[in-house]
């Protein structure tokens, strides 16, 4: 059996009360492995960006439990939290979230000076040389193009070595060239750094660089494919879409 590098245990997250109730996750258990590209789909507004939050130390789920490696998130402490999100969990997202006045270095160490720790010189020279930054280190982010500054994203998300990765629509802004380099590298990261990526994406052709592929409706898991193909992907996709329309989900 793999490692599991994180796990949810019958998540739910509800908001509002009463007839207002939304349940935005509803009982979600799921085991995502360790060294494998998990993707997370399924219609708007069935959970998964809920999903990766909670997986993700960022959000709180109303009852349930989520697990990174061995440590079980609803017993720790908003500093003990902090800290975990900053040295085990990387971040990737559809805005880059980079600081505009730090060059393109300063922003991927920038977790590591934030948590005061000195940067692994060969791993941070691996990671740049890998997203093909080099001859952009020195520019900020007004100076760099869309699909430079995701790289600068997934090198900082990388460059602390965490223990997982999250990525958010990461090539939702981006063109499909842009898009491509982006997926690569995420994909070599897992292919040749033994990392562990869970991505949100609502696209067939993202998807399709990930080892398995969750989907989810209505907060509930609803099926799963592993090396999957465009193909496949959209086949389901365009299923829970139509179910959807016909509220048989």
């Amino acid at each position: 059996m793999p490692a599991v590098a994180a796990r949810a245990i019958d998540l739910q997250k509800r908001y509002g009360a009463g007839d207002s109730e939304v349940r935005a996750l509803d009982g979600v258990s799921l085991d995502i492995a360790a060294r494998e590209f998990t993707a997370i789909m399924g219609p708007s507004g069935s959970g998964k960006s809920t999903l990766m939050h909670c997986l993700a130390a960022l959000d709180t789920p109303t009852s349930g439990d989520v697990r990174i490696g061995d440590v079980t998130l609803s017993g720790l402490r908003d500093k003990a939290l902090t800290t975990l999100r900053r040295e085990e969990v990387g971040f990737v997202f559809q805005a880059f979230n980079l600081v505009p006045t730090l060059t393109a270095r300063e922003n991927i160490l920038l977790p590591l000076s934030l948590a005061g720790r000195k940067p692994d010189r060969e791993w941070f020279d691996t990671v740049v040389d890998t997203v093909g930054l080099r001859d952009r280190l020195t520019h900020r982010p007004s100076q760099m193009s869309g699909g430079q500054q995701q790289r600068v994203a997934c090198a900082r998300a990388l460059v602390s070595k965490p223990s997982i990765v999250f990525a958010d629509e990461p090539t939702g802004n981006l063109d499909s060239t842009s898009g491509a380099e982006v997926l690569g590298f995420l994909r070599r990261s897992v292919d040749e750094f033994d990392q562990t990526i869970v991505m949100v994406t609502h696209d067939p052709v993202a998807a399709s660089y990930c080892d398995r592929v969750v989907f989810l409706a209505d907060g509930r898991i609803v099926d799963e494919i592993r090396s999957p193909d465009r193909e496949q992907i959209l086949e389901h996709m365009t299923a829970l879409q139509a179910a959807a329309v016909r509220g048989q989900v």
